[in-house]
């Protein structure tokens, strides 16, 4: 149990600190408890099973399906009607970004659904001069409120429902077994009811304008000071140089973004474009930087900093974006140098913002994370590259994507299909899953080239990697120890009383580390404790899911908080003060609604 301890006090250290990507810190810890077998109990087969678990192998599904609803253009559509219907009325706005996105989230994965939507929120409240602020944290919340609806919403439910079934065939006298499709729906609709109600009335309150609805990129950015023209003058040293040759020392932290010439512009590839005499030229670098540069070859400064729209003030002209990088993009983990961005995408970055600081020079070094917001200027053929790719979610939505919109009845069929067989006890869920996906590849809605760019391989990993350290729990008798210790609680409070403090400290965990991880640590030492109090063990299983599917307190609590981090200019701060009070009250109403549908006690 020591063994099993320390292992989980460094699974959270790594976790919480983001040290290592989460999947390879799941990964090792797997490796370690099967190196340590003689103390954790946990044999190489048992070690692998979760690459075999078929909670994992749903998750996986569950992401292609959700994938072939993106190549429909479904939700996409969805949201332009949503725009519509809100125009300018900031009160429509925010209801109609909950209420699309909640019941969505409700059939398709939600983190993919927040994803695929903040382009879409943030260009709404861009052309009805709203904060992006006052949309995208409740596009988010909306998204995990809309999760609890069914057992597909989140892949912390699909996970949480094969942990309850096995701890229900191991354990004498648990009686818990796996969650039907609408088996909690009805505690679900109530959640998000109350969710909904918060953020439209003392949400909206809280929630900040970080970013003014009328104020460009550059402005956001501020990148004013960071921005300027100069001009090549006859007598420089560079005239007759390439852009490489001139201003390519990596010890310089200098962009050339533009050659203009005779009002004619030059984008990338510059590094082999000759400079003449009188070039304009368009640089990226800080005061200090640009001031020697003027000095040591001779340039002038031309007019003041560019703006957004001196940036691409054309329809052929470069354009000016925000690039979100998600989990699974392979830039996790590189740097702007290491990745090679600027050459695979003929673009700059022009700014770099990382967990709520904007970074605005010398950012070439620094290792991306998940949720990391890159400014972006790109050539319309690169941006459209950047807006197929699933490494990126751009922030603004652009006409030129085509959609199969042809497929759109042909995927709602499938979901459809994948969600009914398993509610009518037809098939297992992972049956249906898979069988929806063989169904999208045969109808056309995806290629089978696409199976596996559809997969967030770090989410599968994330799982295979943890699942084993539940099973060190439960074999071990560690999480029989942490439920006697909880359950010593029930001396001085009811059974609804252990329940809550349950929910709240998963709620806390998930706020740390990744809400997989949190129910994978809780739900078998929730249900010890409730066999030892002689308490429901299904009602303290859920109480666990509900909290580890809503984590609002912290950005890093739940991927799509970090998906919005960037986009809306948050802080640290702002989830705390918005999300705390639901949290709180979500509490209360995920523990009492538990006790009136399913019952406390035995």
């Amino acid at each position: 149990m020591l063994v099993v301890f320390a292992l989980i006090l460094l699974a959270l250290v790594l976790f919480a600190t983001e040290r290592f990507p989460i999947d390879v810190t799941a990964i090792l810890i797997m490796v370690l408890l099967m190196v340590l077998e003689p103390w954790t109990q946990i044999s190489p087969r048992e070690g692998i099973s979760g690459f075999a678990n078929p909670a994992t192998i749903t998750v996986l599904a569950m992401l292609i399906l959700s994938t072939g609803i993106n190549r429909t253009g479904l939700v996409q559509l969805i949201g332009r009607k949503m725009a519509e219907f809100a125009g300018t009325d900031r009160r429509k706005q925010l209801a109609a970004t909950v209420g699309v996105t909640g019941p969505v989230s409700g059939f398709i994965n939600n983190t993919p659904v927040v994803a695929i939507l903040v382009p879409v929120i943030a260009d709404l409240a861009h052309e009805g001069n709203t904060s992006p602020s006052k949309l995208l944290m409740p596009l988010s919340f909306a998204s995990m409120l809309g999760g609890t609806l069914t057992l597909i919403g989140t892949s912390t439910n699909i996970l949480a429902s094969d942990i309850a079934a096995q701890l229900g065939a191991e354990t004498p006298g648990l009686a818990l077994d796996a969650f039907g499709m609408f088996e909690f729906t009805k505690l679900g609709v109530i959640v998000f009811a109350v969710g909904a109600l918060y953020l439209m009335t003392i949400g909206v309150r809280l929630l900040p304008e970080r970013i003014p609805a009328d104020e460009d990129l550059v402005e956001e950015y501020a990148l004013q000071e960071y921005l300027a023209d100069v001009v090549v003058p006859a007598n420089s040293p560079l005239v007759g140089q390439t852009v490489g040759e001139a201003l390519g020392d990596d010890d310089l932290d200098i962009d050339v973004l533009q050659l203009i010439r005779y009002g004619e512009r030059f984008d990338e590839p510059l590094a082999r474009k000759e400079i003449h005499e009188n070039d304009t030229l368009r640089l990226r670098t800080n005061r200090e930087t640009l001031e020697y540069i003027m000095d040591a070859e001779g340039l002038t400064l031309s007019g003041g900093p560019p703006t957004e729209d001196d940036l691409h003030p054309e329809e052929d002209e470069p354009v000016l974006v925000e690039v979100v990088v998600p989990s699974g993009s392979f830039l996790v983990g590189e740097t702007l140098a290491s990745s090679t961005f600027r050459q695979r995408y003929d673009a700059h970055v022009l700014a770099f913002r990382t967990r709520g600081d904007v970074v605005r020079d010398r950012f070439e070094d620094i290792r991306i994370r998940v949720g990391d917001t890159l400014l972006v200027q790109a050539p319309p053929d690169s941006l459209t590259r950047l807006v197929e790719n699933e490494d990126f979610i751009v922030a603004h939505e652009f006409d030129e994507v085509s959609y199969r919109s042809e497929k759109i009845p042909f995927a709602v069929g499938i979901i459809g299909g994948v969600v009914a067989l398993p509610a009518l006890n037809v098939l297992p869920i992972v049956v249906s899953a898979l069988a929806g996906v063989v169904a999208m590849i045969f109808t056309g809605v995806l290629k089978p080239t696409e199976l596996y760019s559809s997969v967030e391989w770090n989410v599968i990993f994330l799982l295979a990697g943890v699942i084993p350290l539940g099973i060190a729990l439960q074999q071990t008798g560690a999480a029989a120890l942490l439920g006697d210790a909880v359950a010593a609680t029930a001396v001085f409070l009811p059974p609804i009383g252990v329940l809550w403090v349950f929910y709240l400290a998963t709620g806390l965990l998930t706020s740390v580390i990744s809400n997989n991880a949190s129910v994978v640590l809780m739900i078998p030492v929730a249900a010890n404790a409730a066999q030892s109090i002689g308490a429901n063990a299904f009602a303290f299983v859920l109480a666990v899911t509900f909290a580890a599917s809503t984590a609002f307190m912290t950005p890093v609590g739940y991927q799509t908080n970090l998906f919005v981090y960037g986009p809306g200019g948050y802080r640290f701060s702002d989830f705390i003060r918005v999300g705390a009070p639901l949290q709180f009250l979500l509490s209360i109403v995920t523990v009492l609604g538990i006790a009136f549908f399913w019952g406390v006690r035995v």
